[in-house]
């Protein structure tokens, strides 16, 4: 998944946009040192997918996929949402078809837009 610094984020901070679609951020309330700790997880886990692929070592491809998870999970980006307004998780939803949608709309002709 491509770094959220790269894409346009919500005004609220929670979700950022690829290729019109959000993807729910870190939660920001994480300490830096927590937060990379956690992204360090995420990257390893991520590489070792990638090498049980090559493998082809199932029992190690469902582990790393497993760590994946737990390293996301950690991080706010998939599970409970981090805020506390009981607003809904639109994780992956196209942005267009979300209460956002006039704010992507808005965005300038150069940032980052779907296909």
């Amino acid at each position: 998944m491509p770094s959220p610094a790269n894409y346009p984020t919500t005004p609220d901070g929670r979700y950022f946009v690829v290729r019109g679609r959000l993807w729910r951020a870190s939660n920001p309330a994480l300490a830096p040192d927590e937060r990379q700790a956690l992204v360090d997880q995420l990257m390893t886990a991520r590489r070792d997918v990638a090498a049980a692929l090559k493998a082809r070592d199932g029992n190690a491809e469902r582990s790393a996929r497993q760590a994946v998870d737990a390293a996301k999970r950690a991080l706010g980006e998939r599970g409970p949402v981090w805020w506390t307004d009981d607003a809904p998780d639109l994780n992956r939803r196209m942005v267009a078809n979300t209460p956002y949608a006039d704010w992507f709309a808005a965005l300038p002709a150069h940032d980052e837009r779907p296909g």
